[in-house]
């Protein structure tokens, strides 16, 4: 198995399995799910299913609906749950973030703006690429 590729999630690999299958079954060929598992784990260069799933468990650490969070959000403290996340081929997450306090997002006295839901990019380490004019990154995120 190549070792320099980035292997995707176990779901990720499974949405790719049904996916497979589903244009498949569009032009009229049926196989099962496990043989759709089984194709997909040849294509990333391993023996089998179970060898890939094993070493995609070793690969992605990730985010999860429900997981409790903490973090700081344009400089301001949180603590909250995952409600949606899904991971993107190049190894970013999409999370949806929701608040158990709602956080005001700006440093203005004149006005407030506060949110107890965000829609946010992170890397693997809970880091958001945007960064903040003085050069913090939006988002910090930890597991609770």
């Amino acid at each position: 198995m190549n070792t320099t590729t980035n292997i995707p999630s176990r779901d990720m690999l499974k949405t790719q399995a049904k996916r497979l299958r589903s244009d498949l079954a569009a032009r009229g060929q049926t196989i099962s799910h496990a043989q759709a598992l089984e194709t997909i784990a040849h294509q990333w260069g391993a023996r089998d299913w179970n060898t890939l799933s094993a070493q995609a468990a070793d690969a992605v650490t990730g985010w999860a609906p429900g997981q409790r969070v903490a973090g700081h959000y344009l400089g301001h403290p949180f603590v909250g749950e995952v409600k949606a996340a899904q991971q993107s081929a190049n190894g970013f997450w999409s999370l949806t973030l929701r608040f158990d306090e709602a956080i005001d997002v700006v440093t203005s006295v004149h006005f407030s703006s506060f949110r107890k839901q965000v829609n946010v990019t992170v890397n693997k380490d809970g880091q958001s690429p945007q960064k903040t004019s003085n050069g913090q990154p939006h988002m910090v995120l930890q597991a609770a």
